[in-house]
């Protein structure tokens, strides 16, 4: 119920559909900073969040009979998480582990990615057709697109996949 300074009842649905659109964004942000372990960042954002969804939910609960006022909550729920999931990638905060496996150029890969400032460690394996090469990669989140592009310029039939991580201890991170 946001009567603050008597908004006109066809503006509520709007202001409802903002609220939970950052509500949302913020939300999603939050649990990216828990899962970072980023206490204070994700009280901060929790505050905010959670004192916004309030008045949103307030604002239809008092109200029930306005559908208009349900769609915008809905309709804001949705789309801050997407806004949220733009943000987050767009933040790139953290690390990812990559790991790359080549048939035939795994030893040219390993060097790209040394000279280019990366960590690389390359270890034989085998795989349906034979042997591979597997190049273990940690980089910055927002490094990942970079050491990819230059993952398949040197072999486009590459597999690489990526797994979020929290470094813990020592080794080589790129400054």
């Amino acid at each position: 119920m946001l009567n603050w300074f008597a908004i006109p009842t066809a503006l509520m649905p709007f202001i409802i559909f903002l609220m939970r659109v950052t509500d949302m964004s913020l939300d999603t942000l939050r649990v990216l900073f828990v899962i970072r372990g980023r206490k204070p960042l994700a009280w901060f954002l929790g505050f905010f969040q959670s004192a916004l969804w309030v008045v949103a939910i307030t604002s239809v609960l008092s109200n029930l009979d306005n559908l208009w006022n349900v769609i915008g909550y809905a309709s804001g729920f949705a789309t801050g998480n997407v806004l949220g999931m733009v943000i987050e990638e767009r933040l790139a905060i953290g690390y990812g582990h990559m790991r790359i496996i080549s048939s035939r150029r795994g030893n040219a890969i390993a060097e790209a990615i040394r000279s280019a400032g990366y960590a690389a460690t390359e270890l034989p394996g085998r795989g349906k057709d034979g042997t591979v090469s597997v190049i273990i990669c940690s980089v910055k989140r927002r490094d990942i697109h970079r050491v990819r592009r230059k993952v398949y310029q040197i072999d486009p039939d590459a597999f690489l996949t990526v797994e979020d991580i929290r470094p813990l201890h020592r080794g080589y991170w790129r400054a």
